[in-house]
């Protein structure tokens, strides 16, 4: 999606590990690579090829469960991969952004600022966190940018928390959504679109692009069944200690974004709009 901010003033080169499904994909500006970014021999030929001045990297392993069941896959996507876009960004000195999450933080505090200490409590967590590591140390120029719990219409037939409780709903399916753990989340498009600024700009440093709503999953929820004017739902608000998910989760996630609105004027949506924008 950063690609569509981008695609009028700049070449703009997409990839994916899976063949390309944007909705502009014949625009003079944009071109699509078939690349998987942890396979070194294919990444190396796809840098020969564009020589990017821009690096955005926003591929991950990004399930958490996933993550602590498979931790060898986690650890080959998210910290190799991202080391070997690293090595061969460093051979065109290009600018380096580079997608992470709130889930760096054990979620003792909430709404964490860019200078806040990571302690992950996940796997995919830790992860994140040495890849971040590995990005503070390339020299020709960097940012990192955190987000949280994103959401928005889906593309590339995955869905988003959102559109997956708006099926529940519709099917009228029993469902249970964790009510002690507290995010910003953030619409897609507002996460594209700051991102857009930071390679435009080639802004350094970390910053933080969420949304300003405080809200749990079960909340959000909740809002999706109004809005969807969905009353007779079956919906049940359940702990963390209760849902017993694969790996532990921050109970306040969220993150400040008051020098990203300083600093890049972002001025996220608020999550009745961003839940209209996905639902309809």
């Amino acid at each position: 999606m950063v690609a569509q901010f981008l695609k009028d003033g700049y070449e703009v080169f997409a990839s994916s590990r899976t063949g390309d499904l944007s909705a502009f994909n014949s625009h003079k500006n944009y071109r699509f690579i078939q690349v998987d970014f942890a396979d070194p021999f294919a990444l190396h030929d796809a840098f020969e090829f564009v020589q990017a001045n821009v690096v955005v990297h926003c591929g991950a392993m990004s399930r958490p469960d996933d993550c602590e069941l498979s931790q060898a896959e986690a650890f080959d996507t998210n910290v190799y991969g991202t080391v070997q876009l690293l090595l061969n960004a460093e051979a065109f000195q290009s600018f380096f952004i580079f997608l992470s999450t709130d889930f760096i933080f054990d979620g003792k505090k909430g709404l964490y600022t860019e200078l806040d200490e990571p302690a992950p409590l996940s796997y995919y967590g830790r992860t994140k966190r040495d890849a971040e590591e590995a990005v503070m140390e390339y020299q020709y120029g960097w940012s990192i940018v955190r987000t949280s719990f994103v959401y928005g219409k889906p593309i590339y037939g995955r869905n988003c928390f959102v559109s997956m409780i708006a099926q529940k709903l519709r099917s009228g399916t029993a469902f249970k959504i964790v009510d002690d753990q507290y995010r910003t989340p953030t619409h897609a498009t507002d996460l594209a679109r700051g991102m857009a600024v930071i390679a435009a700009e080639r802004k350094e440093g970390v910053f933080n692009l969420a949304g300003e709503s405080v809200v749990t999953p079960y909340q959000m929820a909740i809002a999706t069944a109004e809005y969807l004017k969905v009353t007779n739902h079956q919906l049940a608000a359940v702990t963390t200690e209760e849902l017993q998910e694969a790996t532990r989760r921050p109970a306040k996630g969220g993150l400040s974004i008051e020098k990203a609105k300083a600093e890049l004027n972002y001025s996220p949506i608020c999550f009745e709009e961003g839940l209209a924008l996905t639902l309809t």
